[in-house]
């Protein structure tokens, strides 16, 4: 990515390692097989095109949080959206076209490291997202935090250490958890899809077991039995988590009120949400809303 850019593509954070600190964790044996290079938190405007004119001296992962486009890795060109995610190899171009959402937002990171080349058949392919345990969107972006927060203390040398290894565990989030979430998807049978489906078109309603079952056309024991071994939940748990996953996004990126997306995502009690919510994602939806100010103050 060009460092001026136009109104229209707007760097909202970064973070560059300089050339000296990149050539200390090319030999440092903690550093050597994975290291970042590059940080960023991007919003483009609707109808833009984003792309970097010279083949990448990295890889690239690009981590779509909200929005749309048309993303052209090589000659290919593949739909892109919220929850999704793709890695460019080194030695690529690509170009993103954003869609009709205003604006698109991406978080960005550049990467390298002796062991990526172990790493690149995993890459490339963009990939969607589902929720599980330890697989939610809301972890990877508090990673995606925790790592902006840390670079703004320096480039000492246990500092970037620790950005390091916290950048290696948010990408075996999406390289690892997504293709054990990418095989579920590849296996599972026509009436989980439709469970699935029937799930994401009613969040703000409180589903029973009987109406899900009914609509995947099943039993409510053997839908239960099918889908907890395909995707390791029960359908009403992981209903539970694509509400909550659901909820994140608007406390990201809304001004509503808790009260108000708690009855949203079909909790009669807000209490109840907030219970549900401080559970799953390990914050209450105060804090979790309240986490990226509180760092910057």
């Amino acid at each position: 990515m060009k460092e001026k850019l136009s109104i229209m593509i707007l760097k909202k954070r970064f973070f560059k390692f300089p050339p000296y600190l990149i050539n200390e964790q090319q030999t440092n044996p903690l550093t050597k097989d994975l290291y970042l290079c590059e940080l960023s938190e991007v919003l483009i405007k609707r109808d833009t095109l984003w792309s970097d004119q010279l083949k990448l001296d990295d890889h690239l992962l690009i981590f779509c949080t909200k929005g749309e486009g048309i993303i052209q890795i090589a000659n290919d060109l593949v739909p892109f959206r919220q929850n999704q995610y793709c890695i460019i190899p080194r030695g690529f171009t690509f170009k993103l076209q954003s869609g009709e959402s205003d604006p698109s937002i991406f978080f960005t990171c550049k990467f390298n490291g002796e062991k990526t080349k172990i790493m690149e058949k995993d890459f490339t392919v963009v990939r969607d997202l589902i929720p599980s345990t330890n697989n939610l969107v809301a972890n990877r972006i508090m990673l995606f935090d925790e790592l902006f927060n840390n670079l703004t203390k320096g480039f000492y040398n246990a500092n970037y250490l620790y950005i390091n290894l916290c950048f290696g565990h948010l990408l075996a989030t999406f390289i690892y958890a997504s293709r054990t979430s990418d095989d579920i998807l590849e296996e599972q049978n026509p009436g989980i899809s439709r469970a699935i489906q029937f799930m994401e078109q009613n969040m703000n309603k409180k589903l029973t077991l009987d109406e899900i079952a009914d609509e995947a056309g099943y039993s409510p024991s053997y839908l239960t039995t099918i889908f907890r071994k395909k995707t390791g939940y029960s359908p009403l748990s992981y209903f539970s988590h694509l509400k909550i996953t659901k909820a994140c996004e608007y406390l990201d990126f809304s001004k509503l009120k808790i009260k108000e997306i708690s009855f949203m995502m079909g909790y009669s009690d807000p209490y109840y949400f907030s219970k549900d919510f401080q559970k799953k994602i390990g914050l209450s939806p105060r804090k979790y809303r309240t986490r990226i100010s509180s760092k910057k103050n």
